[in-house]
């Protein structure tokens, strides 16, 4: 059991007995007397003994976070690092608890992620993980976290087929590919008037997982939508721009790394090519700033949201600007912290008690506009994306 009772039990002043004598006192007054400081004394003792049973308790243990500290998606990893801290920060004044963060630098790549995966494993102060950050690495430690009862939340793996039964341990806050394919097809075919689509398809779980819901749905709503797949490793794109007719409307990016969305919107320009760049959700990032062009998010701009109001200042103050990737980690952090509190008050806070109240979370007007419960397939329950645009300074606005 993972958890530390502190005791804080008051001095028990003593007792003292005074009998005061007179000619002609009678046996009752003296019995009488002694039976009230009896009385007095087993009172004191209860209080004592009831003050001890009703000491804080204070759960505690390691929770990881796996992000891109390093590497091309370290502004990523740092914002969400740092919502982590914040989480842990607030969780641990509004409960009393006394929750520690590790840090565990993945650089959005699935065999470091794997490695990192058992390092945890062998810790046995961390008792839950929030990320890791893309869908390949969650493949890439799902078996193992499953065959350690460590549940895991991920703030930002989208693919589908990460909860097909394969990931036990596997929860998420944000909603999946499945919804984000027929947000952005509709969006193009009903806002942007698209006929022709070119979606870029990198070749990792995430980007072949959205490439295909975006084409299904295109394609269902009567739009020719080629694919051409893209080397993860790929550091140019001038030769794939070659192959875009001047007939395409839309450009549909599935790139996890922003900077590379930008080069596509540049060659562009600078093939003279008129379709409009429309990025996934890996795409919003500061890093992707043509103007004119288009992302999709899976969490909304908190800084409009009520409930997130006193959050989003205080990270500001802290650390500066955010986007959308850092606010779902602060829930994902929120959830396992419920789950351990949940675990915590039912006697067993260790991984597999942490593990067996996840589907009990609940997370009331959360700071991405909603309620935060999942489904019985680890998933979140009524997530939906958002449609930005960017500005003539390249910065995003919401549109939809």
């Amino acid at each position: 059991m993972n958890r530390r009772l502190i005791a804080s039990v008051g001095a028990i002043a003593s007792l003292g007995l005074v009998l005061s004598g007179c000619a002609g006192g009678s046996d009752s007054t003296s019995s009488e007397t002694t039976e009230a400081a009896t009385s007095e004394e087993t009172a004191a003792e209860t209080a004592a003994e009831t003050a001890t049973e009703e000491a804080a308790m204070v759960c505690e243990g390691a929770i990881a976070v796996m992000a891109p500290l390093t590497g091309g998606a370290a502004s990523i990893g740092q914002e969400q690092l740092n919502f982590a801290k914040l989480a842990v920060e607030d969780f641990n004044a509004a409960n009393g608890s006394s929750y520690t963060l590790g840090e565990s630098d993945t650089q959005l790549d699935a065999g470091q992620a794997s490695t990192q995966a058992t390092s945890i494993i062998s810790d046995s102060s961390i008792i839950a993980v929030v990320g890791p950050a893309n869908s390949q690495e969650v493949s890439a430690v799902g078996p193992a976290f499953a065959d350690a009862s460590l549940a895991f939340v991920s703030a930002s793996a989208t693919n589908p087929d990460l909860t097909n039964g394969d990931n036990a341990t596997f929860f998420r806050v944000i909603p999946t590919d499945a919804v984000q394919g027929p947000t952005v097809a509709e969006y193009m075919v009903n806002e942007l008037g698209a006929d022709n689509v070119v979606i870029l398809q990198e070749k990792t779980d995430y980007g072949v997982g959205i490439a295909e819901s975006a084409s299904e749905a295109l394609t269902g709503l009567g739009v020719t939508a080629e694919v051409i797949a893209v080397p993860e490793e790929k550091k140019t794109y001038d030769d794939i721009v070659s192959k875009i007719g001047e007939d395409v409307d839309v450009v549909f990016v599935t790139f996890q790394i922003a900077a590379k969305s930008e080069q596509v919107a540049q060659s562009l320009i600078k093939a003279g090519k008129t379709a409009v760049v429309f990025g996934s959700d890996g795409s919003f990032s500061a890093d992707f700033k043509t103007p004119g062009s288009y992302t999709a998010a899976f969490a909304p701009d908190v800084n409009g949201i009520p409930a997130a109001a006193d959050v989003a200042a205080r990270f500001s103050e802290q650390y500066g600007e955010f986007g959308t990737f850092g606010p779902p980690v602060y829930v994902a952090s929120q959830a396992v912290m419920q789950a351990a509190q949940l675990a915590c008050e039912a006697g067993s806070l260790d991984r597999a008690g942490v593990l067996a109240q996840m589907p009990n979370v609940l997370i009331s007007d959360s700071i991405l506009g909603g309620d935060i419960a999942f489904t019985s397939d680890g998933n979140v329950d009524g997530a939906r994306f958002y449609i930005f645009t960017l500005d003539e300074s390249g910065s995003p606005v919401l549109v939809q």
